[in-house]
């Protein structure tokens, strides 16, 4: 059991990061031409917009949720006034809400995709497999809170925040931390990791493209002047 611990919680979260970076980076040097998101507004615009908005903000939500989360050191929380336990009870709501929008945005977007042949036509498999995929790791994830209501002295989040800062930080024995952590965090973390792997072969790998538009911002103004005779 330690050993496939260790394995899972140890080693698996470099091989899917590896795979994440390496993936895209290939992708994108020899089909950039698929290094898009595919829309389907001009078939049907019914959906689109409610499923597609709950989905980004949703998912942007928890994805930053997570990030701070399980990136930020007690210490330092600790010193903004914030305990753990308070911070325990902002994640479990922030993240209920959050996940609640992002799977009702899934399951529209779900919905719009089976049930429209035309859209259904220009959809492969993938991109099912990949919706269906996100749906299960939001569900798990929302599993995860009542567990969470059992233990508010903030515990198992220190320990799973312990397992994220040792593993970007290089530290050997992250899986450690784990060992005692209940079976729903466990799975939510495979299903999460292993959406890292999924990445670089769905269409998601247009998020990429999302970072890069961040310097339309900045761009210099256009200087445009009237032609004069």
């Amino acid at each position: 059991m330690n050993y496939l611990n260790n394995l899972l919680f140890d080693i698996y979260p470099y091989v899917a990061l590896s795979i994440f970076l390496l993936g895209s980076l290939i992708r994108y040097d020899r089909d950039q031409y698929t290094w898009k998101a595919d829309s389907s507004q001009l078939l049907r615009r019914g959906q689109l917009r409610l499923g597609s908005n709950l989905f980004h903000i949703g998912i942007i939500g928890l994805f930053f949720g997570h990030f701070a989360g399980l990136l930020t050191p007690k210490d330092l929380y600790h010193a903004l006034g914030l305990s753990t336990e308070n911070k325990q009870l902002l994640a479990m709501v922030a993240g209920g809400v959050m996940g609640s929008m992002a799977m009702i945005g899934v399951l529209l977007l779900l919905q719009r995709r089976l049930s429209d042949p035309r859209i259904r036509k220009t959809c492969t498999g993938m991109d099912i497999f990949i919706l269906v995929w996100i749906f299960v790791t939001l569900t798990l994830g929302m599993l995860t809170i009542p567990f969470s209501a059992g233990h508010m002295d903030g515990s198992v989040m220190i320990l799973l925040a312990n397992w994220a800062q040792s593993i970007v930080t290089f530290q050997p024995g992250a899986a450690e931390y784990l060992a005692t952590v209940s079976w729903a965090y466990k799975i939510h973390l495979l299903f999460g990791m292993t959406l890292f792997v999924l990445f670089p072969f769905t269409r998601l790998v247009h998020v990429w493209s999302g970072f890069g538009s961040v310097s339309y911002l900045f761009r210099p103004h256009q200087v445009v002047r009237k032609k004069t005779r």
